[in-house]
């Protein structure tokens, strides 16, 4: 084939490919019958066999979860394809095709393509809107101290830098119910707040908090509302556009288990002419939400992988997901929380939390359980030490099988007992 003939024809194939859904779709109907909405059977089964799960027993998928073979495969084919004459390939053939992935990404969040802005992760969403937003001397913040440690000292940040104060929230102290929660939030709206910042689901604990609630009341005192959605997106069922919060910012390589090194950054279409990005922008770009993606040369093969980890999210379903992961959650729950020593810290109910659950043994560091974890009985978790709370998260994901987490439970109880 002439070389002439071949770019037109590699630019129709990468196209064809971000279009249509990189799993075979005859194996997946074949196993898809087999499977109830939740348990041990073969749908989970064969879910499990699309990644390598190694011989480290991971429960620490909250941190950045491992992808699967067909998103691995789709990156690995991206990358060989811009490394064929890179500025042609990514600037010419691959970036035409980045709105397919912006509206694949608004489906999922249910929100328009003009309002999302894909990025490197939750952070670099989250402080680029922290950073810029307009705010003087004397405006007030409302924030939680168990938000990411990032977000928080961007606050104190603008703090130091712009006079304004930050009005902080335990969500954590007490246990506290929905409503009461709530409350911790909306009774620190006064005349001069503009913002309130909030964790969807609490990074530490696994808490989930009643964002909508919280929006809902501050929409109607005129303040902003900022949604950190790094451990909720593709992990809980949720709508942005249900949530109507003002920004939000999310991680793809946690819960969605896209490439390592992706992010979403959601702008009310109202907002973005207010925002400015961090880099410079082109004059015609300031109206639109495509000026946050000015970043200069990056990873371009990560982004369209992007597409395939939806496609494989939407091969499972998100309630289908949700129900599973919290089904692996209440299992190694269950047979530990008995124990006179152990304590669950997280709450249990239903669209109160997910896969994340933080587990402490009196008497024991989070530090001790975390190492004892690793050397007897080969699990990643991670220590989890902060203000109140010393233990262990522990994160399964879809992937997760129940004889792993007989593993996790036998090791609880013995460093328990």
């Amino acid at each position: 084939m002439k070389r002439r003939d071949f770019i037109p024809g590699l630019s129709a194939i990468v196209m064809g490919s971000l279009v249509s859904a990189k799993i075979n779709t005859e194996t997946y109907e074949r196993i898809n019958h087999l499977s109830s909405p939740t348990g041990e059977d073969d749908f989970w089964g064969w879910i499990r066999s699309q990644y390598r799960t190694g011989n480290l027993i991971n429960l620490n998928n909250g941190g950045v979860s491992p992808h699967p073979i067909p998103v691995e495969e789709a990156f690995f084919n991206y990358h060989r394809i811009s490394n064929e004459t890179p500025t042609y390939n990514m600037w010419r053939v691959l970036e035409k095709n980045r709105q397919i992935v912006r509206e694949k990404l608004a489906q999922l969040a249910d929100c328009e393509s003009e309002e999302i802005a894909i990025n490197r992760n939750a952070t670099e969403a989250l402080v680029t809107i922290i950073m810029n937003l307009p705010l003087k001397k004397g405006d007030e913040v409302v924030l939680s101290n168990y938000d990411y440690p990032r977000m928080m000292n961007a606050w104190k940040m603008r703090e130091e830098r712009d006079g304004i104060v930050l009005r902080w929230i335990n969500p954590e102290e007490g246990n506290p119910d929905k409503e009461t929660l709530i409350k911790r939030y909306t009774s620190q709206f006064g005349k001069r707040t503009r913002v309130v910042m909030i964790t969807h689901m609490i990074n530490w604990t696994g808490r989930m908090v009643p964002a909508k609630e919280i929006i809902g009341e501050a929409r109607t005192k005129g303040i902003i509302s900022i949604v950190d959605a790094a451990h909720s997106f593709a992990h809980l069922p949720f709508s942005v556009s249900d949530l109507n919060c003002d920004y939000l910012g999310a991680s793809l390589h946690k819960w969605l288990a896209a490439p390592f090194g992706n992010g979403l950054l959601y702008v009310k279409k109202e907002n973005i002419l207010k925002l400015p990005p961090f880099f410079p922008i082109e004059k015609d770009l300031e109206g639109s939400i495509k000026k946050f993606e000015e970043l200069g040369t990056r990873n371009n093969a990560a982004e369209f992988a992007i597409s395939e980890a939806i496609d494989f999210h939407n091969l499972i379903g998100s309630e289908r997901k949700y129900n599973r992961l919290v089904e692996l959650r209440n299992y190694w729950i269950d047979k530990v929380k008995q124990h006179p020593k152990i304590s669950i810290r997280t709450p249990l109910e239903m669209n109160n939390s997910g896969a994340i659950a933080l587990v402490e043994i009196k008497g024991k560091t989070g530090l001790e359980i975390d190492y004892f974890l690793y050397e007897k009985y080969n699990i990643h978790s991670v220590a989890i030490q902060h203000l109140e709370v010393d233990g262990v998260r522990i994160t399964p994901n879809v992937y997760t099988s129940f004889a792993d987490l007989d593993y996790l439970v036998k090791g609880l109880l013995e460093l328990a007992g």
